[in-house]
């Protein structure tokens, strides 16, 4: 997936890690505790990838177990991971996340996938039986009213510690890769709280009138979200315009050229026609304002819709506003149109994360293919298309006012997942997954983005089960089968998700 230099990168979740192990066992067996330290410091270098990753080392008496939360706590953790190395009691893991009240995973890998039997001695045994304490950690934590979550799998190094008596070398082996794919999730998911509670959500103009599905109350939006929404007027951005250059919007253009396909006219549909050279002009002259508006409010996302009244100013700004969020949505800063603040919290989820998110509603079912056409007047997120996408002039904007430049195109043909942001009847947010695969069939040449999406069911019957969960009408498209990534995110946010 080829994305444009972020504007705002998103920020990499803090993880805390630390390891368990008995202090009796370690005059006992002499070379045990710097084994498990060493596995310690190798899943610290895999976490690494994706996170800030904090690793406390060895926890080994309830007096330390103490010492370890206090110092999770000073670094602020979004998650902890607790590699269970070898027994520990639950009395050395409790008092851990007494303090440090972020949500835990137990790690148990074993480094192994089989113990030398006629060799092995009860130290090396001791080295491989990281299975044998979780059960007494989701006792005492399910006592003690702390959720918690287990990953269980292989170690996956690829070699052999010398100290070691049978093979370790396990990356290549499924319960490694499964295992590493679950804990990946887990610290991807993570990044999602911590960088909504930095965010700054601009909402422009107003929602569309009537659409009654995605009226949000900005306080609900922050209390369980964390995320900030600014205000914003169209004054500003009207300002904005005034100020930019000739040099500005020859940027644009090339960036336009570079990126899209600059369609002919529409051989089926009277108002999509090639864009006139002053619809291009005006479309990233409004662009280049855009950027300004985000970089001069710090923003993170936008919603935005404003119908205006017929040949004022503001009809014409409005008119020049897809491409230029378009080119957002592509730079890390997710633009959702009508004023949806609710998908443009779904679409930074699958930006966050990297997979994309592009603003998509039901088009129309073809029942030949057994698909759903997905898609909308724009914007569209440029960095996961099949293809280049395509501009065409607009002679109107279809329940708008305006004309203008929209995007034709659809999203890369394999394996997506549509995440909804909905609200239930007692305020509450609500994620709605759905994993499908994107088709190469036929679609509509009318200026709007359509993408043909077979689910696992029969239309009608997806159709039923996602029309029950009272979802928004419109939804993020992200790419790759990202079903059970999102749940993490749900499940860490403390929202209501289901999968259809």
């Amino acid at each position: 997936m080829s994305f444009l230099h972020p504007i705002k990168p998103a920020r990499k979740a803090r993880i805390g890690l630390y390891s368990v192990g008995l202090r009796a066992y370690w005059e006992q067996f002499p070379g045990l505790r710097d084994r498990l330290a060493e596995y310690g410091k190798f899943i610290e270098s895999r976490m690494s990838e994706w996170a800030e990753v904090y690793y406390y080392g060895l926890v080994d008496t309830e007096i330390e177990g103490r010492k370890a939360g206090e110092w999770l706590n000073s670094h602020n953790v979004e998650m902890v991971f607790c590699h269970a190395a070898t027994y520990s009691t639950s009395a050395t893991v409790l008092p851990i996340h007494q303090q440090c009240k972020a949500p835990v995973v137990f790690l148990n890998l074993q480094p192994t996938d089989r113990i030398n039997y006629e060799q092995s001695t009860t130290g090396e045994w001791l080295a491989h039986c990281g299975a044998c304490p979780v059960p007494e950690f989701a006792n005492a934590l399910n006592r003690a009213g702390i959720p918690f979550k287990v990953v269980n799998g292989m170690l996956g190094l690829d070699y052999t510690p010398a100290i070691s008596l049978t093979n370790e070398i396990t990356h290549n082996r499924m319960e490694a890769i499964r295992a590493w794919k679950e804990i990946e999730e887990w610290i991807r998911a993570a990044s999602v709280p911590r960088t909504l509670k930095h965010s700054r959500f601009g909402f422009l103009g107003n929602t569309y009138s009537g659409m009654l599905d995605m009226y949000s109350d900005f306080t609900m939006i922050q209390a369980q979200t964390g995320l900030h929404v600014e205000v914003l007027e169209m004054c500003d951005l009207d300002r904005m315009v005034r100020e930019v250059s000739a040099q500005d919007v020859k940027n644009k253009l090339d960036a336009v050229h570079d990126m899209f396909q600059i369609s002919g006219d529409s051989p089926s549909d009277p108002i999509a026609r090639k864009p006139s050279d002053e619809q291009l002009e005006w479309s990233c002259r409004v662009a280049a304002a855009q950027e300004r508006l985000v970089r001069e409010f710090d923003l993170d996302a936008l919603c935005y819709y404003y119908h205006g009244a017929p040949v004022g100013e503001y009809e014409k700004l409005q008119g020049g506003f897809i491409v230029g969020h378009s080119l957002l949505t592509a730079q890390g800063i997710p633009c959702a149109g009508e004023g949806d603040l609710k998908t443009a919290v779904a679409m930074k989820i699958c930006d966050i994360v990297g997979t994309g998110g592009s603003y998509s509603e039901i088009v129309v079912v073809d029942y030949v293919d057994g698909t759903i056409v997905l898609g909308h007047d724009g914007p569209f997120h440029t960095a996961i298309a099949e293809g280049k996408p395509i501009l065409r002039g607009m002679g109107l904007y279809h329940g708008k006012q305006g004309t203008g430049v929209s995007v034709e195109a659809k999203v890369k043909t394999g394996p997506i997942t549509t995440l909804g942001m909905t609200q239930t009847e007692d305020g509450k947010l609500k994620m709605i997954i759905s994993e499908a695969e994107s088709t190469d069939g036929p679609t509509m040449r009318i200026g709007n983005t359509q993408t043909p999406v077979k689910f696992p069911m029969h239309p009608d019957e997806y159709m039923t089960r996602w029309f029950a969960e009272a979802p928004t009408h419109h939804c993020a498209m992200s790419i790759g089968h990202n079903g059970s990534l999102f749940s993490k995110v749900g499940q860490l946010m403390q929202l209501k998700h289901v999968n259809i």
